[in-house]
């Protein structure tokens, strides 16, 4: 005698299904498509940013800048191809964005960084955590079911 097999995962439960269809709904608006390519800009600015800054000299600031900023486009990239995976990886934008913030006095050699490092740095960290927290935004939206 043959019983039928049931799926005792959490990936059958009608709520994830439903869940990951609201997420895949929101993944496919304007806003989402537009904050995608804003987060990959920047990772793609702030990996380019010693050599159009012109700090490319600073040997650390400059490693420092290209995996931080390969890091954000991959997560941009990641948001864009696959978004219903990776909506709830969009909160490491923040800390991402705030170690570029203070990056240019804990990785720079001679702790006098110079001006364009600094403003470079902090405005990318700055548009960094302000592109996570949207995108968390959107995760938290896409989370909560619609009370009516």
């Amino acid at each position: 005698m043959s019983y039928p097999q049931y799926s005792t995962g959490m990936t059958g439960h009608p709520e994830m299904a439903e869940m990951r269809e609201r997420l895949e709904r929101t993944a496919s608006t304007g806003k989402a498509i537009a904050l995608e390519g804003l987060i990959l800009l920047t990772g793609v600015y702030v990996a380019i940013s010693p050599w159009a800054v012109h700090f490319a000299g600073s040997r650390n600031i400059t490693a420092n800048n290209l995996i931080v900023g390969i890091t954000i486009g991959l997560i941009g990239l990641g948001l864009a191809l696959v978004p219903e995976r990776m909506f709830r990886l969009a909160w490491a934008l923040v800390p991402l964005g705030v170690w570029l913030l203070i990056s240019p006095w804990v990785v720079s050699a001679t702790h006098s960084a110079r001006a364009g490092i600094i403003w470079n740095n902090v405005l990318t960290g700055v548009v960094t955590m302000a592109l996570g927290l949207a995108a968390m935004g959107l995760t938290i939206a896409v989370a909560r079911p619609d009370k009516r």
